[in-house]
């Protein structure tokens, strides 16, 4: 079987603002939902990004993979990536995912592969206990912190027709070329504060 990559979505298309019907054990098990699994593990390594829920793909379903491979931080400072409390994740398949969320929250820099080429400050729980049926339609309950913990809530927001700009700190909307030349060096802490100071 050969696999490819998908057409991404971007904001305006309707698809991103509705609420994706949930999946049953048995249609996660057929064919036609294994392949699609496998091309969008294809369309996120190729992007490259850290997670792609169905609906980025034109698809209304609860379905969302999650990867965080070393190589796609490995430019930022190290003092940054801990900030961040960002460590691998190896590759994971949430269908009909909730979250419960901790009450402690931190805001930091979001991308989206379907609002391309921006970022803005979210704020998001540090920390999440998640519920799923994985690839095989079994129940699955795991744990997430730090920056795995924000990719589960905003693919979970994807599922629920949400784009991050819709939680956005305002003012906070930047290129991504400008992220890089002007935020990415700067401790989060420091962040806040100019954006506070610019409001």
């Amino acid at each position: 079987m050969t696999f490819g990559t998908l057409k991404i979505v971007q904001a305006g298309d309707p698809v991103l603002r509705q609420r994706a019907r949930l999946v049953t054990p048995e249609e996660i098990r057929s064919r036609e939902m294994q392949q699609l699994i496998e091309w969008m593990r294809e369309t996120m390594r190729d992007a490259p990004g850290v997670g792609l829920a169905a609906p980025q793909v034109g698809l209304s379903v609860q379905l969302a993979v999650i990867e965080d491979r070393p190589e796609l931080y490995a430019s930022l400072p190290p003092e940054r990536v801990a900030e961040r409390q960002r460590r691998p994740v190896p590759f994971q398949v949430l269908f009909n995912p909730r979250i419960d969320s901790a009450a402690e929250r931190a805001e930091f820099f979001e991308g989206c592969l379907s609002l391309a080429g921006f970022s803005a400050m979210v704020p998001r729980s540090l920390r999440v206990g998640v519920s799923c049926l994985d690839h095989r339609g079994e129940p699955l309950t795991f744990q997430a912190e730090g920056w795995h913990a924000r990719i589960v809530q905003h693919e979970l927001d994807h599922l629920n027709g949400t784009l991050y700009v819709d939680r956005m700190r305002p003012g906070s909307l930047t290129t991504m070329e400008n992220l890089n030349r002007y935020w990415n060096d700067v401790p989060i802490g420091e962040v806040l504060e100019r954006l506070r100071t610019a409001g």
